[in-house]
């Protein structure tokens, strides 16, 4: 692959990933949901970068099977109401692009990560709301006692806090 192409599908790995981990946790944070374009957008990016970088076969199918296993164990745990439906998508398209390796401490990051973030609304829903709260729906919604947390902020900070170690990121700018 020519030095060009290479310097191409950098800058599409190096956007494509941060780029859809920052807009799935604002996404989250303002609506309480993660479009599903946005999660399709991820795993299809994840195939346009993987196969030209020369990421090996049989490790992108290892990365399909763990990404389908964080999506079951997601949807089980939507369906028991602890996490959101977009949530358990946004896992499954970033293990994709971390792999097994990777899949372990993302999983630990984005779970102190939720701990964190849920703590700290608790806190902001233990204090008065005021009246400049009630002038944005999204501020509103996170002091609303029975709303969610956007735990897809968590999942994706763990996103990026784990990407450059991935064989992507590792080809691309070694």
């Amino acid at each position: 692959m020519d030095a060009a192409t290479m310097g191409v599908l950098a800058t599409l790995a190096l956007f494509i990933f941060p780029f859809g981990m920052a807009v799935s946790a604002a996404y989250d944070l303002l609506t309480m949901t993660i479009p599903n374009r946005l999660v399709l957008g991820l795993v299809g990016g994840f195939f346009v970068v993987a196969l030209p970088t020369g990421v090996p076969l049989p490790e992108i199918g290892v990365n399909i099977l763990i990404a389908l296993a964080v999506l079951v164990v997601g949807f089980i745990f939507f369906a028991r109401g602890w996490i959101g439906g977009g949530d358990a998508k946004l896992a499954a398209a970033t293990t994709l692009w971390l792999g097994l390796h990777l899949t372990v401490p993302y999983l630990v990051y984005a779970a102190f990560g939720g701990g964190i973030l849920t703590l700290a609304i608790l806190g902001l829903r233990q204090m008065p709301m005021m009246p400049i709260i009630s002038r944005y729906a999204w501020l509103e919604r996170l002091h609303d006692r029975s709303s969610g947390v956007p735990y897809g902020i968590a999942l994706a900070a763990a996103g990026l806090l784990t990407f450059s170690s991935t064989t992507i990121f590792e080809r691309l700018t070694s």
